[in-house]
């Protein structure tokens, strides 16, 4: 990892969380994420499970966490499982985590080798009335995949099939989705990283400059900073490319008069931060360009401002919807009439803006929560609102990353460039 280390209290304050939602005599258990394969021998950098991550803070493959409150003996209310490491281990890949610096990371006295677990396993499994294994209940999730949580549940369920078991994601969507001030620290220092490579490429970008070199000069920046890179998959998209909400191939040239959106940031500790711009290739801003720029602009400042304790995503989205049609209609993209007869399901402003305003962020870019449940103190969004005209070969998108607290919004991203005039004057020096 190239972050510096965590405060372990961090991790034991979430399982301190964690354990509130249980139900009496439950053990519950956490198994790390595989490493993806490719082709041939090849494989994918390893990403930890974020749950486990969550709760202990280790960020290596063959981790397993059992959390066990009311156990009979008091040796085993946490156990950690981690990988044995040894001289060929520490040869080919690099020594793995100590017993002892296991401990030091997460907080977890009980440490075992991760060959050790269905020995331990069996010992207490019995003893509980409620198992709780974990998946991923993230309503957007795609994954064709077994993951190796799905395989594991699948694995005790056959050893075990007398088992009452429960689940644990909603415990986990419940309590991640109020950020502590440790993580509130790591956020921040994820969107200070991605200030850094915005801010470079304000010198950068100019005509002639191809998105793929755009994307080079933001991973050099965040690499340099401690970041693993980027936060989710880098849009990198100039001129029409922009109307296209996941534009990935960042392959083209830039060309003067064009727009160029980045939706681009850096993570930092298993953190993501979320930023997007949109700043003119040659320099400055022409008139039309600007006023959908300052449009969406609007836009975004007084959706900030809703995102309040006790307001309610329904109220919230409602309303940014009616902010966008007076904008649509200013820039006379939609008229009256469209607005009148427009179909409730999908209204007439989604011809311009068809996707969501905000969405948690935390150690997942598309983090978990509960959109049914009132906005709370604690809570981490983002505030993306866009305008995409095609036919103009425009698309503008903005978004910054919100804390909401009992007296306002802490904006994490108050100090990258975001007004007009800000934009084009630091392009031009």
């Amino acid at each position: 990892m190239k972050y510096s280390s965590i405060n372990k209290n961090l991790f034991i304050e979430n399982r301190s969380r964690f354990k509130q939602s249980l139900k009496p005599n439950s053990l519950a258990v956490f198994v790390s994420n595989d490493i993806m394969p490719t082709n041939a021998d090849g494989a994918m950098g390893f990403r930890q499970n974020s749950d486990l991550f969550y709760l202990c803070g280790v960020d290596q493959e063959d981790t397993i966490l059992l959390i066990f409150p009311d156990v009979k003996d008091g040796k085993h209310k946490e156990v950690l499982f981690v990988k044995e490491t040894s001289e060929l281990i520490a040869i080919w890949e690099g020594a793995k985590l100590s017993k002892a610096q296991a401990t030091e990371v997460s907080g977890v006295n009980a440490i075992y080798w991760f060959h050790e677990f269905d020995k331990v396993f069996q010992t207490l499994v019995f003893q509980a009335e409620f198992v709780y294994l974990n998946s991923n209940e993230h309503t957007r999730r795609y994954i064709n995949t077994e993951t190796a949580e799905i395989r594991f549940a699948k694995v005790l369920r056959e050893k075990f099939p007398l088992v009452k078991y429960e689940r644990s994601a909603p415990i986990m969507h419940k309590i991640r989705s109020v950020k502590s001030a440790y993580e509130i620290e790591l956020m921040q220092q994820a969107c200070n990283i991605t200030e850094k490579g915005f801010r470079r490429l304000l010198n950068f970008i100019k005509p002639g400059v191809w998105e793929h070199e755009i994307e080079a000069e933001l991973i050099h920046e965040f690499i340099s900073n401690r970041s693993a890179g980027f936060a989710y998959g880098p849009i990198i998209a100039s001129g029409g490319s922009a109307c296209v909400l996941h534009y990935v191939e960042n392959n083209k040239q830039c060309k003067a008069g064009d727009v160029i959106l980045l939706d681009v940031a850096a993570e930092y500790a298993n953190y993501a931060s979320d930023l997007t711009r949109c700043v003119p290739v040659s320099g400055k801003f022409t008139k039309r360009q600007k006023e959908v720029y300052n449009a969406v602009l609007r836009v975004m400042k007084a959706a900030t401002a809703m995102l309040k304790p006790g307001n309610t995503f329904e109220k919230y989205n409602k309303a940014v919807g009616e902010l966008m049609t007076e904008e649509l209609l200013k820039l006379k993209l939609i008229k009256a009439s469209d607005v009148k007869n427009q179909n409730p399901a999908w209204p007439a402003y989604k011809k311009y803006f068809m996707h969501g305003t905000s969405h948690f962020i935390g150690l997942d870019v598309h983090d978990v929560g509960f959109f049914t449940e009132p906005i709370k103190a604690g809570m981490m969004f983002t505030v993306e609102p866009g305008i995409y005209i095609p036919e103009e070969n425009l698309g503008i998108r903005l978004e910054n990353n919100i804390l909401v607290t009992a007296k306002g919004q802490i904006d994490l991203m108050k100090n990258i460039p975001l007004e007009v005039d800000e934009i084009e004057s630091l392009m031009a020096k």
